[in-house]
């Protein structure tokens, strides 16, 4: 693997994708010298960055200001068709919904977030609802807590002594070993319960979309208000309904 000081690694080619991703994270344009400042890089690189952009049509300008164009689209898309059940997901996640009446998801692992790649919407039970492309902090979520429990032990440990794990309420687990041990008995049961550690007022049940070898490829999970449902409750409610639906990701997965 390409590290930043070896000579495979590419820096010029790094800090243009870097001006791409803190570009989108600012709605309407930006100036070179807000663009620099987001991506700590000097103005004049930013400058020529954004005129190769310009060139290539991922990125406008009225001359002051710079705005990312729907080409950029391309770029995530790409990734989503190299999912072998992406066409199948918005389907799954629509019959699920529609047979146990919950908002549910679809996410996949990346570093310590978890990424939202579809969502089936019921009812608005957080703030901000998430949508496509969504990130939430992986250990304090169930869909998190499934997909790290495909880690091996000794990568599972290394994962939390290198990860930024915040407490977000009372109840976050943030405890490396006390996660280790959870995500043990997480990967034992084959799913995640969380309650109320993002946002108190939310809970969420949780299981693994597998490829054809077993290998854990992202999560799919129900989304709950704190207190409608406890862990029992909600096992025997939507834990098989969970299941076929992961099934089903998988068999397209083939």
């Amino acid at each position: 693997m390409a590290t930043p000081e070896s000579e495979a690694f590419v820096r010029t080619f790094a800090r243009g994708l870097k001006v791409i991703e803190v570009m989108g994270q600012s709605t309407g344009g930006q100036t070179i010298a807000q663009v620099s400042e987001a991506a700590n890089l000097a103005r004049t690189a930013v400058r020529r960055f954004l005129m190769t952009l310009t060139e290539l049509g991922f990125v406008k300008t009225d001359g002051k200001q710079y705005w990312l164009t729907p080409k950029v689209l391309r770029l995530g898309l790409s990734y989503l068709y190299t999912l072998p059940f992406w066409r199948q997901a918005q389907l799954a996640l629509e019959e699920l919904g529609a047979r146990i009446g919950q908002s549910c998801a679809i996410s996949v692992l990346d570093g310590e977030e978890i990424v939202y790649i579809q969502r089936f919407h019921m009812q608005r039970i957080l703030a901000m609802s998430p949508s496509l492309g969504s990130r939430l902090p992986a250990h304090a979520v169930s869909m998190g807590r499934v997909q790290l429990s495909g880690l091996e032990d000794e990568a599972l440990r290394a994962y939390f002594s290198a990860a930024s794990l915040k407490k977000f309420t009372s109840q976050t687990l943030a405890d490396p070993e006390l996660l280790f041990q959870e995500i043990v008995k997480v990967r034992k049961q084959a799913y995640s319960w969380v309650d109320g550690e993002l946002d108190e007022a939310i809970c969420g049940l949780a299981v693994p979309v597998r490829d054809q070898a077993g290998n854990i490829l992202a999560a799919i999970n129900v989304s709950l208000v704190t207190g409608s449902y406890d862990e029992a409750a909600a096992v025997a409610a939507f834990l098989p309904e969970l299941r076929l639906a992961a099934s089903r990701l998988r068999a397209g997965a083939s």
